[in-house]
């Protein structure tokens, strides 16, 4: 399919009916087999709860009435210093190189330095080259690494044999267990990221302190 690359982008708030089509950009783009350990995968409630909690730092990309993208961002607030997050960015392989990702960059992050953000946060797995590049060249930089450590329980002698008597059990009591609910960690203190990048200053402080959030995708 042919686009025009002098086509406007044109970026607007999330819409209630945005909510299916994003989903389904995200779920194309942030796959298990390209990151397989991400404490927290891609699933609808990640469209859900951003929009219900921070709608006006959720916006879409538009090239000609069509989808584009995509960027899902919040504010984290500790101690006195406002921190602007960007959660989940992604473009649609039909739009590459067309400036979609700076336009919904750009435009969230005016939202953000508006409503008091001074510092801006992004994390990605270190792998993910294009991120962390696409980053790098909008100003972000700082970056810190961890180890994470990730295991397959089923794989496990003594674990996998736990899952096995679960499953048995469940099975003889005619069930199956439900998995239980997630909650959201995207504004607390217990998960570190494997990239963090600082675009809005150099402050020591910001170095020290972002290293807690949790690690997130962007595909562009």
């Amino acid at each position: 399919m042919h686009f025009d690359e002098n086509e406007a982008v044109y970026v607007r708030e999330l819409a209630i009916d945005d909510i299916a089509p994003v989903y389904h950009l995200g779920e194309e783009l942030f796959t298990s087999d390209l990151y397989p350990y991400l404490y927290r995968t891609w699933d609808e409630w990640e469209v859900i709860g951003l929009y219900n909690t921070d709608p006006e730092y959720c916006l879409v990309a538009e090239i000609e009435g069509q989808l584009a993208g995509f960027i899902l961002g919040t504010i984290i607030t500790k101690a006195s210093l406002i921190y602007g997050y960007i959660v989940w960015l992604g473009v649609s392989p039909n739009f590459q190189r067309r400036k979609v990702g700076d336009k919904l960059v750009d435009q969230v992050v005016a939202r953000m330095i508006e409503d008091g953000a001074r510092f801006m946060l992004v994390d990605t797995d270190p792998t993910n080259t294009p991120a962390v590049k696409f980053f790098t060249c909008k100003g972000f930089g700082n970056v810190r690494q961890h180890i994470s450590l990730s295991m397959n329980l089923s794989q496990h002698e003594h674990y996998g044999r736990l899952i096995n008597y679960e499953n048995q059990k469940a099975e003889r009591a005619g069930y199956r267990r439900t998995r239980p609910a997630i909650r959201s960690t995207r504004k607390s203190d217990g998960m570190k990221s494997e990239v963090a990048l600082n675009s809005l200053g150099n402050d020591s402080q910001i170095t020290e302190e972002y290293e807690e959030l949790g690690v997130m995708n962007y595909e562009l």
